[in-house]
């Protein structure tokens, strides 16, 4: 395998590049094919996605049970912000004090309790009989890679990738035993596709694919899911029409909200 195609880049620069229109990520494809209007909206500077709390516990989750402790500590530092002597506690974080202190902090700030939440979770990770195997000597992380897939440019960035094992994405979840569900309702089949699709338009390689999931409960159960290449290969066929109609709206400049008709209701649905 070409290892040139692998990508490192920060993730604001990746974001943006796909949230201008430039490339075409798994996140935007699935804002277009819900709506193509919302999508031009949103490539155009219209609209502005809100950044979601969860998000941020995401990525510091990421980078501890992926890239290790060490990793870890280069980025965040663990801290509830300084001490209110009047109360014993820590200032809020719309405080004057507090918005100070933030600022002359040099890596980003987790809390304590979030912090305790992430430790738990890798140490889960660690004791799972599968998963220290994908962490093992040779896997990368956050790495890009871009290819035209149907004459649209695309981009990926893999959570983890190692030659021998494939694709591997790491997911946080309320509850593991609902996690399919989860699988189900965000699209996580197409997303995986759409990473298998453009790595082997960049390589020829059709690479497996993988899901850590590790869930919030007071167990923080980890486990491990496999897309079958069936599964798969349905999944990119319905992901190379999305990106045949998003040709389409490009030379028309016709970016339909899916509400033009008269919609039908019905009790049964």
């Amino acid at each position: 395998m070409n290892t040139n195609v692998l990508l490192t880049e920060d993730e604001v620069t990746y974001h943006s590049r796909s949230k201008s229109g430039e490339y075409v990520s798994s996140h935007m494809l699935a804002v277009f094919q819900k709506m193509p209007y919302k999508y031009k909206a949103m490539i155009s500077g219209e609209y502005i996605e809100p950044e979601k709390m969860e998000y941020a516990f995401g990525t510091a989750a990421h980078k501890m049970i992926l890239e290790g402790r060490d990793a870890f500590f280069e980025k965040y530092i663990v801290s509830d912000g300084p001490i209110n002597e009047k109360t014993g506690q820590p200032y809020g974080k719309t405080t004057k004090a507090y918005q100070e202190w933030i600022s002359s902090q040099i890596g980003e700030v987790i809390s304590s309790a979030d912090f305790d939440e992430i430790k738990k979770m890798h140490e889960s990770c660690l004791r799972h009989p599968i998963i220290p195997d994908f962490l093992r000597p040779g896997a990368v992380s956050e790495r890009v890679v871009r290819a035209e897939i149907n004459g649209v440019k695309c981009q990926i960035r893999m959570d983890l990738f190692h030659p021998d094992v494939g694709i591997i994405d790491l997911k946080t979840c309320r509850d593991i035993e609902f996690f399919e569900y989860d699988m189900r309702n965000f699209g996580y089949a197409f997303q995986l596709a759409f990473y298998r699709s453009v790595l082997k338009a960049a390589t020829g390689i059709d690479f497996p694919v993988k899901i850590i999931a590790v869930d919030k409960t007071q167990f923080h159960i980890a486990g491990v899911w496999s897309i079958p290449d069936a599964e798969l290969e349905i999944a990119e066929r319905i992901n190379a029409a999305a990106l045949d109609r998003l040709k389409e709206c490009r030379i028309t400049d016709q970016w339909k909200t899916g509400f033009e008709r008269i919609q039908i209701f019905s009790l049964n649905k």
